[in-house]
């Protein structure tokens, strides 16, 4: 058992549902090269409930939208949920200029013929994959009105020009989305519609010491304990509207300590990863004194992990 599977196992997941995962995997056995396609997550996802909600609705054949804030972890939860299931996965980054050809596919000459140059829409129905739809909500509706077939019961994918492409039984596929971001807008009912949702939770002080645990082995107690605290405080003063989400940036955090096992500071690494990601003035300076309170400007690197 690997690392994946022996923390939904140490979370306490049901074993039933486990099991029906192991059946869906050895009962979709994927082409040889699409292979390459199935990645292994960099850490675990922490959340029993929201895992075994994500993983119910993908065994019955439902596809799923995970909503919440920053920092949530829904990526992370989509990329872990493809690799139980032993799923190849396309990522799909939506823009407000995705349109419905770079989606499915557009023509292009080969071979003095015009042919098909497939989408990964087009790829993920036919290999049997998991579809990773990243931001749905910025992306135009004209663009995903396409895929209303290909998303509900009917679950075909109609090419203009070309054949109706009946979806591999073993296709999914996961959107995400955040809240409040710049382009971002109201999603279309007709869409909503065909996924069931789930609300991720804010991760919580035991979610964030076992992802910075995993990335991290040599952390010190402390600089964990005030490492967590700095992520905390900023995620209950957004959650107070005190300041905006722009510094609650779990990727910037990680980054940020990776320089400090690099040898800087560890003052200089957060305001990297985390205070500087404030344009606003005024935000930056309640960032910084938030900051300011747990990291002493003394510390060194040596004080953050054992090196």
């Amino acid at each position: 058992m690997n690392a994946i599977w022996n923390s939904l196992k140490e979370q306490g997941v049901d074993s039933g549902l486990l099991g029906a995962i192991r059946e869906f995997k050895e009962s979709h056995p994927v082409e040889e090269k699409l292979k390459k396609r199935i990645q292994t997550p960099m850490l675990p996802y922490y959340g029993k409930e929201t895992f075994e909600m994500a993983a119910a609705a993908l065994l019955q054949g439902e596809n799923i939208l995970l909503t919440g804030t920053k920092a949530t972890g829904k990526n992370i939860l989509a990329e872990n949920l493809a690799y139980v299931f032993g799923r190849p996965s396309w990522n799909i980054s939506f823009h407000v200029n995705m349109d419905s050809s770079a989606l499915i596919g557009t023509d292009t000459f080969r071979n003095n013929e015009v042919q098909l140059r497939t989408g990964p829409v087009y790829d993920c129905a036919v290999g049997g994959g998991f579809g990773i739809f990243d931001e749905v909500n910025m992306a135009k509706n004209d663009a995903v009105s396409v895929l209303h077939a290909t998303l509900d019961y009917r679950r075909i994918l109609d090419v203009p020009g070309y054949e109706k492409i009946e979806l591999n039984d073993a296709t999914r596929f996961i959107g995400t989305m955040n809240y409040g971001y710049a382009g971002t807008r109201e999603l279309n009912e007709a869409l909503v519609s065909r996924f069931l949702v789930i609300e991720m939770p804010s991760p919580t002080e035991e979610t964030l010491t076992r992802i910075l645990t995993d990335l991290f082995p040599d952390f010190k107690p402390e600089g964990l304990k005030q490492i967590c605290g700095v992520f905390l405080d900023l995620q209950k003063k957004a959650d107070n509207n005190e300041i905006s989400t722009k510094p609650l940036d779990l990727r910037g955090m990680i980054g940020g300590l990776k320089t400090v096992r690099a040898g800087l500071a560890p003052r200089l690494a957060i305001r990297m990863g985390i205070v500087n990601k404030s344009f606003d003035l005024f935000e930056r300076e309640l960032v910084e004194d938030i900051v300011m309170t747990r990291i002493p400007e003394s510390w060194t690197p040596a004080d953050v992990f054992d090196l």
